[in-house]
């Protein structure tokens, strides 16, 4: 029987509604549902009568058009599919329809050899796939790529109908970096899909910049009703000729890349091109170097990537060095990972002689990112600001709290949670700077002293001192034998870098100025090198100096103190901070 657009759009907003387990639908729901749909599909604003309604659900559940649907009332008002997986566009083809393909199917293959219809080709393999499949009841024998768990497909229809109906929509939006989603009005022109990823480029306004944004990242697509803004400028087919991908930066021209791809993998890309600006420029025994003239971005950076080390940046310059750190910091992932035994080994060793390093505990961007946080705060804030190097930031995580996330990165927290124990946290944070201008030594000495909040009075606690604000008392013995200090160093650090010198085994006991001075004459000290990423394990009590610098170069280090003991009575450490937390800090940012 002939069915006209009106009962199709019915037909399939009905379908959508009771295939919607989450909301109960009554009758009146449902003439709703169609009203709206067809004032919004085909501008028809008298609605639909509830006649026409209970005939459609009456010819759904009939097998007059081949739905068969399994709809069921419940309680006698409420309706839904009985069969919770039931749509109507699941039903299978009827040999009709299979006819009706087949011939489709044929008329497209004709236009197959000709320039305008070459995207035709898997459209009709497609087809033909579907119709062997509906007849034989056979697998599939063609499978395309797709993802359907993606999100943000489901606003795809929306946005097209807004484009081709010049009608802007109200997005709740929220981007990846966004701590909350946000709306506004958007002005749509143009969809793009990339490697199953769908994007919507338009406007915000008409003075602000053009923006593509990921439907996976859009929340709500609503109405709006402002008038539409014209594209008046934009070339939408050629706004991306000139990248891979999505990220275009209008002010920017395409440059000129040059890669070298090995003989094993050089098939791959001449067969498939990166772009359709990819020209082969030479053949040479061990591979191919080819040339696309394209911007620079991260699209191209991560299809360079995915080559590995099948692939080589000749030019530009700059697309060659940032490509180099890439594969760098990526090998240093794998470099950098605390291995346990190592860790184990080390712990025994701190507790036997007092000290060990740690080497590869943060890598080379990591460092990175901590100095230039440093940097930034200190830049900020007057009290950082002097004529001459910074020398130490005390309470250091109060200072620069966003320093948290990255000190405690994986590495750290294992340490921690599998070297100290689970009971740990962190009760000091200095940051120490040697520089090349304002150089110092330090004397022989035990970490003897820790950090209050206020003076209290309390038994064995003695010694007490103020300088700055800083309250400072000299705790039971057993407090200090429970903490460990780590020092995590931002420089490569030796003797010509006033690398710390320690004394094994000293650790075990509070020395008078007697002992250290006699220790010193008769015990040879060792020298703690340490690169760049590594971390030094001490106990506070090991007898400890350090020379000046002699290389004119800076030996920064973030020292950090660990402890598991509460301060008895009302005393409370100054800077106490559980690591659990910090960790849960690191893994909330990423």
């Amino acid at each position: 029987m002939p069915v006209n657009r009106n009962a199709l759009i019915r037909y399939r907003t009905l379908d959508n509604c009771l295939r919607n387990k989450y909301r109960k639908w009554t009758l009146e729901d449902l003439i709703d549902a169609c009203s709206d749909a067809l004032y919004e599909y085909e501008g028809i604003d008298k609605g639909v009568s509830r006649r026409t309604v209970q005939m459609d659900l009456q010819l759904m559940r009939s097998d007059k058009l081949g739905y068969n649907a399994p709809i069921v009332v419940i309680d006698k008002k409420y309706y839904a599919y009985e069969d919770p997986e039931y749509s109507i566009t699941n039903i299978p083809l009827t040999e009709q329809d299979l006819g009706k393909l087949t011939e489709v199917a044929g008329i497209l293959r004709q236009f197959k050899g000709f320039t305008h219809f070459h995207e035709l080709s898997g459209m009709v393999q497609r087809l033909e796939d579907r119709i062997h499949t509906a007849r034989t009841k056979q697998p599939p024998v063609i499978d395309l790529e797709k993802n359907d768990n993606l999100k943000g497909l489901e606003h795809i229809d929306a946005l097209y109908q807004a484009i081709i109906k010049k009608r802007p929509v109200q997005l709740t939006y929220q981007s990846f970096k966004a701590r909350e989603a946000h709306a506004f009005t958007f002005y749509p022109y143009f969809l793009k899909e990339y490697r199953n990823r769908w994007f919507v480029l338009g406007i915000k306004k008409r003075s602000q910049p053009v923006l593509v944004l990921a439907l996976d990242r859009i929340l709500e697509v609503g109405e709006s009703h402002e008038p539409f803004l014209e594209n008046s400028s934009l070339k939408l087919p050629d706004y991306f000729e000139h990248v891979l991908g999505v990220s275009v930066n209008p002010h920017e021209g395409p440059e000129e890349v040059e890669l070298y791809i090995n003989r094993e993998n050089a098939p791959y890309v001449l067969t498939k091109p990166m772009h359709h600006s990819q020209q082969l420029v030479e053949k040479t025994s061990n591979g191919v170097i080819i040339r696309l003239h394209v911007q620079l971005n991260f699209e191209l950076e991560r299809e360079i990537m995915g080559f590995g080390d099948c692939i080589k940046v000749l030019k530009p310059h700059k697309l060659k060095r940032r490509i180099h750190d890439k594969m760098r910091n990526a090998a240093e992932q794998y470099e950098k990972e605390l291995n346990l035994t190592e860790l184990e080994h080390s712990i025994t060793k701190v507790k036997r002689r007092g000290y060990a390093v740690l080497e590869n505990m943060y890598t080379s961007k990591e460092v990175g990112k901590i100095l230039s946080t440093i940097t930034r705060a200190t830049e900020d804030q007057e009290r950082f600001r002097r004529t001459d190097a910074l020398f130490a930031i005390r309470g250091l995580l109060q200072e620069i709290p966003n320093l948290k996330h990255l000190l405690f990165n994986s590495n750290l927290c294992t340490l921690i949670r599998e070297g100290f124990g689970a009971d740990y946290f962190l009760t000091k944070a200095i940051y120490f700077d040697k520089p090349p201008k304002s150089n110092w030594y330090v004397t022989w000495h035990q970490d003897v002293p820790i950090n209050v909040k206020e003076k209290v009075e309390t038994a064995g606690f003695r010694g007490w001192t103020s300088k700055a604000g800083l309250v400072s008392v000299r705790p039971l013995v057993e407090y200090l034998h429970s903490a460990f200090t780590l020092r995590i160093h931002l420089d490569d650090t030796d003797e010509e870098n006033g690398a710390l010198k320690v004394i094994p085994k000293t650790h075990f006991s509070i020395l008078s100025d007697e002992e250290i001075a006699e220790v010193r004459e008769t015990t040879e000290s060792k020298c703690c090198k340490v690169q760049k990423g590594g971390v030094h394990l001490m106990k506070p009590l090991t007898l400890h100096a350090s020379s000046k610098t002699e290389n004119n170069k800076h030996r920064r280090v973030i020292h950090l103190e660990f402890n598991n003991k509460e301060l008895p009575g009302e005393l409370e450490w100054l800077e106490r901070e559980e690591t659990g937390e910090l960790n849960l800090q690191q893994l909330k940012e990423y």
